[in-house]
């Protein structure tokens, strides 16, 4: 049984949530996988730094959050290092990005990605920053340097979409994409739709931890597109920069507009969409009046969705959670079980 040493750069929710996952499943990863973790080192700019090359106790640092909000609970041989001399003088064999999403430079998961691949260790990252702008330079340098670069949970948190885009391509050719890729604004429409206003319905996704403080990212659009770039690296081959999408916001939707469609039995949605076009890829973020019939108008709450059109399967639609703590945290997860079945198959290769 390979057992993978882990550097955790970030320890909020999902990192937390990973955590928890891996403690819980640490048995069935096991058996089923032959796959075993040893969390070897988390730093945090706010919670604390902690490394032992021995490996930490999971529990011990759950608790110490718990209790007091930082790893100062936490006994361990090394304690306040950087991230980045935690990334380059540790042992972690696999360095699991978490730290907060930048869509404009990408920084600091940048330079921690970079780093962590340079020295050859695998990265898994539900940071959309980096994978967004850019994915082909820092795939690239996996490739080099032999190792994996995960980004599953960098588009609808845990349902499997880029895994199920990958499958199609192997006898498809992917034409169009759309979807619905912002849990926040999904709900707040479909509040929306129950007779809220839209300050009323920003309020409720506020209290119920769907939408940030300062919820701009969502409700302008800017966290959709960049998982159209992402979807444009990985699928489309193409790199779309932030300002090449065409991207309209939800907050000049009024419920007037609402009604009308109700009363057309159609739903507005705010959809993410890529196409092929004879001047090349193109992307548009924004509000869509649907008809009932089409595949996303149902798609209610804090749910996402995608569709991806294809030549020879026409359209196939995927319906999951698209955030969340234990959802993201189930999305890194699936990348490390994918990094231990790529192990096995290449050991098994004669």
């Amino acid at each position: 049984m390979h057992i993978y040493r882990l550097a955790i750069i970030g320890f909020g929710n999902v990192g937390q949530g990973f955590v928890s996952l891996l403690l819980e499943q640490r048995e069935r990863l096991a058996k089923q996988y032959g796959l075993s973790v040893s969390i070897v080192a988390i730093c945090d700019i706010l919670k604390g730094s902690v490394y032992d090359p021995d490996g930490l106790d999971p529990e011990l640092l759950l608790a110490s959050i718990q209790a007091t909000g930082t790893l100062e609970a936490v006994r361990a041989p090394h304690i306040g290092w950087s991230v980045l001399r935690t990334i380059s003088e540790s042992n972690a064999e696999v360095v699991v990005e978490l730290s907060p999403t930048n869509l404009r430079t990408g920084e600091p998961a940048l330079s921690h990605i970079r780093q962590a691949l340079e020295q050859g260790r695998h990265v898994l990252t539900s940071n959309k920053g980096p994978a967004a702008l850019y994915y082909p330079q820092l795939a690239a340098l996996a490739r080099a340097r032999g190792v994996d670069f995960g980004i599953e949970g960098t588009v609808m948190s845990g349902t499997p979409t880029l895994r199920l885009g990958r499958e199609l391509q192997i006898s498809a050719t992917i034409t169009h994409i759309q979807g619905i890729f912002n849990g926040t604004t999904n709900f707040i429409l479909t509040q929306m739709e129950q007779g809220l206003s839209f300050e009323n319905a920003l309020a409720q996704a506020q209290e119920q931890g769907y939408a940030e403080a300062n919820p701009e990212a969502d409700v302008e659009g800017y966290d959709i597109a960049a998982k159209l770039m992402i979807l444009a690296h990985l699928f489309m081959d193409t790199t779309l920069r932030l300002d090449d999408i065409d991207r309209h916001g939800i907050t000049q939707l009024t419920g007037e507009d609402i009604i009308k469609a109700k009363a057309a039995k159609e739903s507005w949605k705010f959809l993410g969409t890529l196409e092929q076009t004879a001047q090349g890829v193109k992307g548009h973020v924004g509000p869509v009046r649907l008809p009932a019939h089409h595949s996303l108008a149902s798609i209610q709450g804090a749910t996402n969705a995608i569709v991806y059109s294809t030549d020879v399967l026409g359209d196939v639609t995927l319906i999951g959670p698209g955030a969340g703590r234990m959802e993201t945290a189930a999305a890194l997860l699936n990348d490390l079980v994918a990094l231990q079945r790529k192990r096995e198959e290449s050991v098994a290769a004669p």
